[in-house]
C-alpha cells in the first residue's frame, strides 16, 4: 500500500510540473501573484499565531505569581480546551489535530476541507489551547494555516487544480520556514514530507514562497507583533537570528558517538510516535463524538499535571532554553523526558490544534544532555553538539525526514560547523525508526485524524 501511494504522488508530481511549466507560459503573473500571497499569507497567520500564544501564555504566569498553581493551571487548561473544541467543533473540524496530517492527506488525495474558514479557526483555537498549557508547538497549525491561505490564494485566481496542490504544500513549507525562521527547513520539509518531489520547477516555487514567508516574516516581526523576533532592523537590513549560540567544536571521535545517540534516539522516537498514536486511538475509543468534552478533559489533566511540578515546566520555552544552555540539573532533564512524553501523547490523544515537532526538540535536546553527561562520565569526553544533534535527530526518527531535521536544528544556532555533527545522528536516528516501521508519525496520523 505505501508504495502504490508513493506511485500515485509521483504521477501527480509528474503531472503537476507539465501543467505548472504551461501554466508559467501561459498566465505567468497568476503564479507570480500565487506565491507572493502566499508567503505573505502564511508569514502573517504563523506571526499572529506565535504573539497570541506569546500573550495568552504570559496572562497565565503572571496569574500564577499570584495564585497558587494548582488553582490556575487546571482551570486554564479545562477552559482553554473547552473553547478552543467548541470553536472547531462548531466551525471547523477539519481545524483539529497537528496540521501536519491534514495538508498530507489532502496532498495524498483525501477529502480535507482547504478554505480560510479552516485556517483562521485553527489560528484561534490553537491559540487559546497552546497559550491555556496544552504542551504543544506552533509549527502543525502553522503548516495547515499555510496550506489553507494558499489554497484559497490559488483558487481566487482561479489556477489549475495540479498547481494548487504544489502550492497548498509550498505554503505548509512557508509555514514551518515563518515559525522556526527557517527558509532551508521549510523549503526540504515541503519536497522531503509533503511532495516528496525533485521536479526542478516544482522546487522553484518552493523555495521561492519559503524564501518569501521567512524574508516577510522579518520584515512584519520588526514592526513589533513578535515580541521575540529580531530577524530584521530598519536601519542596518535582514539579521542573523539565534535562538541559542552554543560553542561548537567537532572531533573525529565524535562521530561514534553521534551515531550512538542517533540509534538510542532513533528508539526512542519509535517509541514516542507509538504511544502517541496508541493514545489517540484511545481518546477517540473512549470519548468518540464528544470533542469538546474531550479536550476539555484532556486541558484539566494536563493542567493538574504541571501545576504539581516545579516552576521550570509551567512556561515550555523556558525548559527547552535551559535544556538547549545546558543551564540546568541532569535530574530535570530526565524529568522533562518522562513528563513530555506522557503529556504531549495526551495533549495529542485530545485532538488540540498543535504541532509536535516544538516538544519533539525539547524532548530530544533533553536526551541529548542527560546522554552527554552520561558519556562524559564514563569516557571523560562528551561532544559539545549533543544537545542540538539530538533535537535534530529525536525530530528525524519521528518525521522520517532526516535533512529537514538537520535544518531545524541548524536555525536554532545558525552555526555552520554544528550541521555536519547534527545530520549524522539524524540519519542514524532515522534509519534506526525506519527499521522498526517506514512510515512517520503523521503518515501514521492520517487515518486516525482523518478516517472522521
Amino acid at each position: 500500500m505505501p508504495n502504490l501511494i508513493k506511485d500515485n504522488i509521483q504521477k501527480t508530481s509528474n503531472n503537476s510540473s507539465r501543467t505548472i511549466k504551461k501554466l508559467l507560459k501561459q498566465r505567468s503573473l497568476v503564479v507570480v501573484f500565487s506565491l507572493l500571497l502566499t508567503g505573505l499569507g502564511a508569514s502573517i497567520t504563523s506571526i499572529f499565531f506565535k504573539t497570541g500564544i506569546y500573550f495568552i501564555n504570559n496572562w497565565r504566569l503572571a496569574l500564577l505569581d499570584q495564585f497558587p498553581s494548582i488553582a490556575v493551571l487546571p482551570i486554564f487548561g479545562a477552559l482553554g480546551g473547552a473553547i478552543a473544541g467548541y470553536l472547531i467543533k462548531n466551525i471547523a473540524p477539519a481545524a483539529k489535530g497537528s496540521g501536519v496530517s491534514q495538508i498530507m492527506g489532502f496532498l495524498r488525495h483525501k477529502k480535507v476541507p482547504m478554505n480560510i474558514k479552516v485556517g483562521l479557526v485553527k489560528l484561534i483555537s490553537g491559540i487559546i489551547a497552546i497559550g491555556s498549557g496544552f504542551p504543544l508547538g506552533p509549527e502543525g497549525p502553522s503548516v495547515q494555516m499555510g496550506g489553507s491561505v494558499a489554497w484559497q490564494m490559488a483558487k481566487l485566481l482561479k489556477a489549475p487544480t495540479a498547481f494548487r496542490r504544489v502550492i497548498v504544500a509550498a505554503g505548509g513549507g512557508a509555514g514551518i520556514a515563518a515559525v522556526f525562521s527557517a527558509p532551508l527547513g521549510g523549503f526540504i520539509y515541503a519536497i522531503e514530507e509533503l511532495l516528496n518531489s525533485a521536479r526542478p520547477v516544482i522546487l522553484l516555487l518552493v523555495v521561492i514562497t519559503t524564501f518569501i514567508a521567512d524574508s516577510s516574516a522579518d520584515i512584519i516581526q520588526a514592526l513589533g507583533l513578535d515580541p521575540k523576533a529580531g530577524g530584521f532592523d530598519f536601519n542596518l537590513g535582514f539579521l542573523i537570528q539565534k535562538e541559542y549560540d552554543p560553542s561548537v567544536f567537532f572531533l573525529p571521535i565524535d562521530f561514534i558517538y553521534l551515531v550512538l545517540l542517533g540509534i538510542i534516539i532513533g528508539m526512542f522516537a519509535e517509541l514516542y510516535s507509538r504511544f502517541v498514536l496508541f493514545m489517540q486511538n484511545l481518546g477517540k475509543k473512549w470519548y468518540k463524538n464528544k470533542f469538546v468534552l474531550k479536550i476539555s478533559i484532556c486541558g484539566l489533566i494536563l493542567g493538574s499535571i504541571y501545576s504539581c511540578l516545579p516552576s521550570t515546566f509551567h512556561n515550555l520555552d523556558e525548559l527547552q532554553k535551559i535544556i538547549a544552555e545546558q543551564n540546568t540539573s541532569i535530574g530535570i532533564a530526565l524529568l522533562a523526558v518522562l513528563v513530555l512524553f506522557i503529556t504531549t501523547g495526551l495533549a495529542a490523544a485530545s485532538g488540540a490544534p498543535g504541532g509536535l515537532f516544538y516538544p519533539m526538540l525539547t524532548l530530544g535536546g533533553a536526551i541529548g544532555l542527560i546522554m552527554g553527561n552520561w558519556v562524559e562520565i564514563a569516557t571523560g569526553h562528551a561532544p559539545s553538539t549533543y544537545i542540538f544533534a539530538g533535537m535534530g535527530a529525536f525530530v528525524a526518527g519521528c518525521s522520517r525526514t532526516p535533512i529537514t531535521a538537520m535544518f531545524l536544528a541548524f536555525a536554532l544556532t545558525k552555526n555552520l560547523l554544528i550541521m555536519k555533527p547534527v545530520l549524522i545522528s539524524c540519519i542514524a536516528s532515522f534509519l534506526i525508526a525506519r527499521a522498526f516501521n517506514e512510515e512517520s508519525i503523521y503518515e501514521r496520523q492520517i487515518q486516525i485524524e482523518l478516517e472522521d
